[in-house]
């Protein structure tokens, strides 16, 4: 039952403006895989409303790196990362007067989202079916590693998990030595499409007054990110495996090394691979019939035997700048940057890519979003919640919860 049925009072105004406004976003989630989708929302301006166990937060807060903070506990900017542009409260679901709590926010918001494993909202009453009756509109996202049906739904899971049950795993790293992919691609995956489907489902809302489910499985988005293995397969029967450096089918496109690190070389197609001829100074290879096709360059004798030393010949007494710089917009070409490049990058730095997040009396120095909008100047600094931060602006302030009654519940670990 709600505790609350007084008309709304203002939330606390979003920190930032954008084509979400107005939205508001009940923010379940915990570590990546649902904090990654409900910033991007908070990034074009929806109004996400982080909520936490006041006995066990986010466990995310505790990750390195940690930020210097004078007189704090040090905080941690891995959570600020991901958690930037939201309010922060804290909320005990398994308390009735937390779920009560809840249910009135329920009725105010547009969506959950959240990344519990399946079932655990329904044991707390609080499943989609139940969330619909007290608001028909509502899009309740849930994200788990092997959503919301099927035989395996109620595993545990974690990234690697994905990686693995998804196949990514099985086609990554050198021949013979599957190795997961170098960053957390499961948890990132499942964010994304959590992202597009709740836009979705909002749009669908919009236009007819029904909410619905948004059921995303880590697995399914490993799975979608396996570029031709599943269509290969299917046809010839061959199952993918780890390719190193290399593609299934166009050469060259891979590694190569150079005077002062690697470089990424694609001049795979026959443009490409004349205009590299005359950049290195070799226009005439361009038309040498053993090599002036893509089909006969990417046989693999022909590859070994003439293309790959070549290319090692043009590259080795060249430092990654020099080759970039003699590519330039002619054919593909990329140092293969690490981080302090990639940051130092001026082509990064003009797309705003790096950003500050405020957290605490600490500054986070983070990746920007992705998305551009033209009408939407990118902000500079964003800020991440303290726990339990914004407990009285949003219940006080929002769902009007009087005074006396929010002392009663914080002293009664409510909150």
């Amino acid at each position: 039952m709600a505790m609350n049925s007084s008309p709304p009072g203002r939330l606390p105004e979003a920190p930032v403006a954008g084509p979400l406004t107005g939205i508001v976003v009940l923010d379940l989630t915990r570590v990546v895989a649902g904090p990654y989708c409900t910033m991007m929302l908070a990034d074009l301006g929806a109004t996400v409303i982080k909520i936490e166990s006041p006995r066990d937060p986010d466990y995310v807060r505790s990750f390195p790196p940690m930020l210097a903070s004078a007189g704090e506990t040090p905080l941690s900017g891995f959570f600020a990362q991901y958690n930037r542009n939201k309010l922060g409260i804290t909320l005990d679901l398994k308390d009735p007067d937390g779920r009560a709590l809840f249910l009135d926010m329920v009725e105010r918001a547009h969506v959950v989202v959240e990344n519990f494993r399946p079932g655990t909202m329904d044991r707390l009453g609080l499943g989609h079916e139940a969330l619909l009756k007290v608001n028909p509109r509502l899009v309740f996202t849930a994200i788990s590693g092997f959503g919301q049906t099927g035989p395996h739904s109620s595993r545990p899971a974690f990234d690697n998990t994905a990686q693995a049950a998804g196949g990514l795993w099985s086609m990554n790293g050198a021949p013979g030595s599957p190795t997961r992919i170098g960053t957390i691609i499961g948890d990132l995956a499942a964010s994304l499409y959590a992202a597009f489907g709740t836009l979705a489902a909002l749009r669908h809302a919009e236009r007819t007054g029904a909410g619905q489910l948004v059921d995303i499985a880590q697995q399914d988005a490993v799975l979608t990110l396996t570029e031709n293995a599943v269509v290969d397969y299917f046809t010839t029967g061959k199952v993918a495996g780890p390719l190193g450096n290399e593609h299934p089918f166009v050469r060259p496109y891979g590694r190569f090394e150079c005077k002062d690190g690697h470089v990424f070389f694609g001049a795979y197609t026959d443009k490409f691979w004349r205009e590299a001829c005359t950049a290195f100074g070799e226009p005439a290879l361009a038309e040498d019939p053993e090599i002036d096709t893509m089909q006969k360059r990417f046989d693999a004798g022909v590859y070994e035997r003439r293309v790959q030393p070549l290319i090692e010949r043009w590259f080795k007494g060249r430092s990654k700048a020099e080759l970039e710089s003699l590519a330039g917009d002619r054919f593909p070409l990329t140092a293969i940057r690490d981080i302090a490049e990639v940051v130092a990058d001026p082509h990064v730095q003009a797309r705003n890519m790096l950003t500050h997040v405020k957290y605490g009396t600490s500054d986070a120095r983070v990746f920007s979003s992705a998305v551009h909008l033209s009408s939407v100047a990118p902000p500079d600094h964003a800020r991440a919640p303290l726990l339990g931060e914004d407990n009285e602006a949003v219940l006080c302030g929002w769902l009007r919860v009087d005074a006396e009654k929010f002392a009663a519940l914080r002293d009664a670990g409510v909150m």
